[in-house]
């Protein structure tokens, strides 16, 4: 069976304001501390995290993990009497974001310039598992046309600087001002990808591979291709329903898509950023353009052989049909401001990273 592995990343928020909080010299040490069932890690920002599950091959020990991990992060937020938030953008900004130290991110910070200041972003990156190299440039072709309505799907960042952005995914937008970003073109193999990369490495649009921003690329660590179109998710069943879509997706039969007309991408993955299940997208078996839930239920057919063989489909159906009632990320935050201000929004941020037991660290998955 397929394995994948699960990357999430969370901002800590003040409790009232909602505006990201660097920690403490210290802080960040006992956040990062190694756990069994997964890590956590420091991430661009000094408010920000990142938790990453162990390879997993199931639905369970996926979420048995994502939610140990949260547990984790949520713990010592509320140590800080803060929210460990998993929101793509924050709802505020300070604009004054202090970067990690390390190399790496000295070097991004320097490529970025001013844009550093507001790149306030979280995101949830999904790794599927595929050994042969060239199988994995096919199945990256075949789960690319299938972003857009990815991304429409877990759009979950609709505030920015304390406003509505009208946006369901405040998040990608800003993603988009990178270079190498959102849509990947389509690869006819790994030479070609390689090549790609290479001209994107001439030009010094980046400083080295692990920062393609492509909304799906090769990991360089492991033999997976990494999926990540989606913002972080509210709830830990909604980044196990990503996760789930991705493998289906990635090992299902090709030959019903338009692979030549697909050549809006871009353009789709800007309107499902702009508009979520709302959205008009590009449907990936026709190459013309269709609702939202259309194009889901065509991802349905197309993934349900997959699903069926990995016994995800119950799960995955469910799952999209609590989204077609309760909404989407950006639906449940806006909802949530509208009936009690920051307040109701903070309460829907804490709900998605809850410390399990008050008083006590949590050290092993359940």
């Amino acid at each position: 069976m397929a394995r994948f592995g699960i990357e999430e990343e969370f901002l800590l928020l003040d409790g009232d304001s909602l505006v990201p909080l660097a920690m403490a010299e210290g802080t960040r040490e006992r956040f990062t501390r190694l756990r069994t069932g997964g890590s956590v890690t420091a991430e661009y920002l000094t408010s920000q995290l990142e938790t990453a599950t162990e390879p997993v091959s199931t639905r369970e020990d996926a979420e048995a993990q994502v939610r140990h991990l949260r547990g984790i992060v949520g713990w010592h937020a509320q140590e800080q009497k803060a929210i460990a938030a998993a929101t793509g953008h924050p709802f505020a900004t300070t604009r004054t974001s202090i970067i990690s130290p390390s190399p790496h991110y000295d070097d991004v910070a320097a490529r970025l310039g001013h844009l550093s200041r507001d790149h306030e972003v979280n995101g949830l990156h999904v790794h599927v598992e595929v050994a042969d190299d060239e199988e994995r440039i096919r199945a990256l072709n075949r789960i690319r046309g299938w972003l857009p309505v990815l991304l429409a799907l877990t759009g979950n960042s609709p505030f920015a600087n304390g406003l509505d952005t009208a946006f369901a995914s405040w998040r990608s937008v800003l993603i988009h001002r990178l270079p190498s970003s959102w849509s990947p073109p389509r690869f006819h193999d790994l030479d070609d990808y390689r090549a790609r990369i290479g001209q994107l490495l001439d030009l010094d649009a980046i400083g080295e591979t692990s920062s393609l921003s492509w909304a799906v690329r090769l990991s360089e660590r492991f033999p997976t291709v990494e999926v990540r179109v989606f913002d972080v998710q509210l709830d830990p069943e909604d980044a196990v329903l990503a996760a789930l879509l991705c493998r289906a997706l990635m090992l299902s039969d090709d030959r019903s898509l338009h692979a030549d007309r697909l050549d809006g991408i871009d353009a789709s993955l800007w309107t499902a950023a702009r508009s979520g299940m709302d959205a008009r997208l590009i449907d990936p078996t026709t190459g013309e353009a269709s609702d939202a839930w259309a194009v889901v239920d065509r991802m349905l057919t197309a993934s349900a052989p997959a699903l069926q063989q990995f016994g995800d489909q119950e799960f995955v159906v469910d799952r999209l049909e609590r989204l077609r009632v309760d909404g989407t990320g950006a639906t449940r935050q806006r909802r949530a401001f509208a009936q009690d201000g920051t307040r109701g929004l903070a309460e829907l941020l804490r709900a998605g990273t809850p410390a399990p037991v008050q008083g006590r660290e949590p050290t092993s998955v359940a």
